[in-house]
């Protein structure tokens, strides 16, 4: 009986073990997953999420180059980023329900161009549709004294909302998000 039993044991751990063995997980991302939250404090439920991937420099020549002026970008690596709005907020003139949209920008030397896009689940820019656009906003670009390796996105508060802040290399912008 205790033969039987361990041969029982041993068929088992045969048939499982190539299971186990086949999962194949991936490796660590190049450009790692973030998110950014605007909040009133650190206890505080969020009002807007942006969930983005963050490419390094890797001391390459970034926005002119890497990521061409004048042309859509996914605003971070990997998928679109994506910005989930809790509540509505005014991006320029045009008020923006709650939910959750992708955001693109139009990078410039002076000058970018903010656009928040119902399409979801995008990889990069390459599906973009302009009929799908549900706000565009064109914000100055101003110049950082640090150099940041990786593409950072942080909110900070304002008086009637917040600002999203977006920074690269040197490259520093704010979107204002006001209630």
């Amino acid at each position: 009986m205790k033969t039987l039993f361990t041969m029982a044991i041993l068929a088992m751990a045969f048939l499982v073990a190539p299971t186990a063995n086949a999962q194949k997980f991936a490796g660590l991302q190049k450009s790692p997953t973030d998110i950014a939250y605007a909040k009133a404090d650190r206890n505080s439920k969020p009002t807007i999420k942006v969930i983005y991937s963050r490419p390094l420099k890797k001391n390459r020549t970034l926005f002119g180059k890497l990521v061409p002026y004048g042309k859509v970008w996914r605003t971070g690596a990997d998928e679109a980023t994506e910005i989930k709005l809790f509540k509505d907020y005014k991006l320029g003139n045009t008020t923006i329900k709650a939910g959750t949209y992708s955001l693109f920008t139009i990078p410039g030397e002076k000058e970018w161009t903010i656009i928040l896009n119902s399409d979801l689940d995008d990889w990069g820019a390459y599906a973009y549709n302009e009929k799908n656009d549900v706000a565009r906003i064109t914000v100055p670009v101003s110049e950082g004294k640090e150099d940041l390796e990786a593409f950072s996105i942080a909110f900070k508060p304002v008086d009637a909302g917040y600002h999203l802040a977006m920074g690269w290399g040197t490259i520093r912008l704010e979107v204002p998000f006001y209630n």
